[in-house]
This record gives structure tokens, C-alpha cells and sequence, in this order.
């Protein structure tokens, strides 16, 4: 029998060639400050793309600059950001992968010199800076910079687009409760709560007809926080807005022990779905592709995104292949290697 995890799937109207994704993964290597594509960057996703993974989203990339998660993250809140952008999907592109892009602003976790804004003025840490609550117009003009990263990331050409609400980052901070204490349209019920992520998702969509992804934490490990039942619910209204995944993670919206073990977090892409009737991504400690092939034929999840084991072994793909007793297409250059 094939192995599922090399199985093409086909996300809206693009075809991945096998289930295998490369997760968003900060770098930190813009280094001077202005968002750019730099050489590290072609480097590090080509040779993912080389190694076999069937779609390869780039690193947290803000929308503004007071969005980045540090000075060094790359940006696409300018025109000036599309080009070196452009080049490093069609480097990828050109080695068989398709490109996504996760589309970010940190809220209170950006570590910039200068005012940050969130929801509530809350630090998420003593040691963090407490960020001003954001106005009637800093909600607008954020929403409206979602918006224009994803026409610039048409321009650029990816595949896919990727809504970063996950992480205790500004999204993920409107969801919880634990970080959003408003007391207007945007805070109180989770319907008000969801209310930031409707509308950069509706904003989107009226430009955007690619495969629309959002990445969730789909727990919050506190016991006022949210949980996977949670998230059925905002998963279910984002199927109805016509998000086609959700790419489940879990925590970091609050300082908490998380317990993590292989695979931690695949029962809760489980529990989102089956609750929401919405392809799920897992992701989280999975390292090998028997772990991998289990949660695809168990139907836990529709994609495998890898993290960590992508940094430590760029061919991971092959490598997989070979513990299903799967051949692969080596690139034609690596043929008498592989």
C-alpha cells in the first residue's frame, strides 16, 4: 500500500506533491533592519525545496514594522519588500515545492524599541514592555496592513497565504481572553473576540483566491484560557468565511508549563477536525515518518508540518521515504548520491 504522507493533496486549487510542509520558522537573519530577503534566506528554503517538502511557508513576516516579533524579521509592509520576496519564490518554486507565506504582527510580544500595541495594555511578562491598548484606528489601519501583505504576497507569486493567529501573537491576543479585556465590539464574547480575525480574514479573501491558511494555538494551558473545544467553534466560523486549513499549534499566549512529549499537539488538529468539519494541519515533536504515516491513515490530520526536524535535516523527506519503503525522486544533480 503507498504511504499517504507521499500522496499529492490538493489544497483548494493548488496540488502539493506529497503531505509534507516546512512550518514557519523565524530567522532572525534581516540584518539590517529593513525586512529584506537576505542570502541566508534563499539558502535556508532552497534547500528544503531540494530536499522534497512539498510546501515550504516562509517565517513570521510582518505587516508593519511595529508587527515584527525583533529588528531582524523580515517585513512586507512596503512595495520595496515585493522583489526579494519574488526571487526567493521562484528559487523555491524551481526546486518543485510550492511557497507559502505566514503574514504576522506580534502585538505585545515585539521586542522593538519604541510603543507596541495589543488588545489591553498588558504585558505579557514582567520583563516585557506593557504595550498601549489599540484604538478605534490602529485596529483599522491594522487590518487594512493584512490586507496589503497579501497583495504584496500575490505580487511576490506564492501559493499559498498563511494568517498567523497563533502564539500569543497580536491575533492569538485578541482570541484568549487571558490577553483581550475590552470592552467594546472587540473584547467580552468570543463572537467580539473572533471579531479582529473576521475581519483581516474577510479583508483578504476580497483580494486574495489562493489557498488561505490560519495557524492557531489551539490551547492555552491556563485554566482560564481557551481550549481545543474553543477553537471548534472559531474553526467553524473561519470554514464559513472560506479558510481551507487550520494549522493547529498550541500555547504562548500566556507564561505556562506545557507539557511536551512526540506529538503533543496532534489531538488537538484532531479535535478541530472532526468538531469543525475543516482540514487540520499537525504539527509539534513529530520527527519520524512512521509517526507521520500513522497520523495521516488514523486521520488525525491532512498535512504533516515539521519544524525543528526540517532545521536538523533539510532531506527529512527522503529520509521518511525510506522508513515507508517509499522511492522518491531524487533531485537529477544528487542521483548518485541518493
Amino acid at each position: 500500500m503507498k504511504s499517504k504522507l507521499f500522496e499529492p493533496y490538493t489544497l483548494k486549487n493548488i496540488e502539493l506533491k506529497n503531505r509534507i510542509v516546512m512550518a514557519p520558522m523565524c530567522m532572525y537573519s534581516s540584518h539590517n533592519e529593513d525586512g529584506k530577503v537576505e542570502n541566508w534566506h534563499r539558502t535556508h528554503y532552497v534547500s528544503r525545496a531540494v530536499g522534497g517538502t512539498g510546501l515550504i511557508i516562509q517565517e513570521a513576516t510582518a505587516v508593519t514594522p511595529q508587527g515584527r516579533i525583533s529588528p531582524q524579521d523580515l517585513g512586507i509592509w512596503s512595495d520595496d519588500h515585493i522583489e526579494g520576496l519574488s526571487e526567493l519564490v521562484s528559487l523555491i518554486k524551481e526546486q518543485g515545492a510550492k511557497t507559502g507565506i505566514q503574514l504576522a504582527h506580534a502585538g505585545r510580544k515585539a521586542v522593538l524599541e519604541g510603543d507596541i500595541i495589543a488588545p489591553s495594555s498588558i504585558p505579557f511578562n514582567e520583563d516585557m514592555k506593557t504595550p498601549l491598548e489599540m484604538t478605534a484606528d490602529d485596529i483599522k489601519e491594522t487590518i487594512t496592513a493584512f490586507v496589503k501583505g497579501a497583495e504584496r504576497a500575490k505580487k511576490a507569486g506564492f501559493d499559498v497565504i498563511e494568517i498567523h493567529g497563533a502564539h500569543g501573537y497580536l491575533i492569538n491576543e485578541f482570541l484568549s481572553p487571558l490577553s483581550n479585556k475590552r470592552s467594546d465590539e472587540y473584547g467580552g464574547s468570543a463572537e467580539n473576540r473572533y471579531r479582529f480575525l473576521r475581519q483581516v480574514i474577510d479583508g483578504i479573501k476580497a483580494v486574495w483566491d489562493g489557498p488561505l491558511l490560519v495557524r492557531v494555538s489551539a490551547k492555552d494551558y491556563h485554566e482560564d484560557g481557551l481550549d481545543a473545544e474553543d477553537y471548534v467553534v472559531f474553526s467553524q466560523w473561519m470554514k464559513e468565511q472560506g479558510v481551507d486549513l487550520i494549522d493547529v499549534s498550541s500555547g504562548a499566549v500566556v507564561p505556562a508549563r506545557i507539557p511536551v512529549y512526540p506529538g503533543y499537539q496532534v489531538k488537538l488538529a484532531e479535535t478541530i477536525k472532526e468538531g469543525a468539519g475543516i482540514p487540520a494541519g499537525a504539527v509539534g515533536l513529530i520527527t519520524s515518518g512512521l509517526q507521520a504515516e500513522e497520523i495521516l491513515q488514523n486521520d488525525r490530520a491532512d498535512l504533516i508540518f515539521l519544524g525543528r526536524e526540517l532545521l536538523r535535516n533539510p532531506y527529512w523527506p527522503r529520509t521518511a521515504a525510506g522508513e515507508l519503503n517509499e522511492e522518491i525522486q531524487a533531485p537529477k544533480q544528487y542521483e548518485r548520491g541518493w
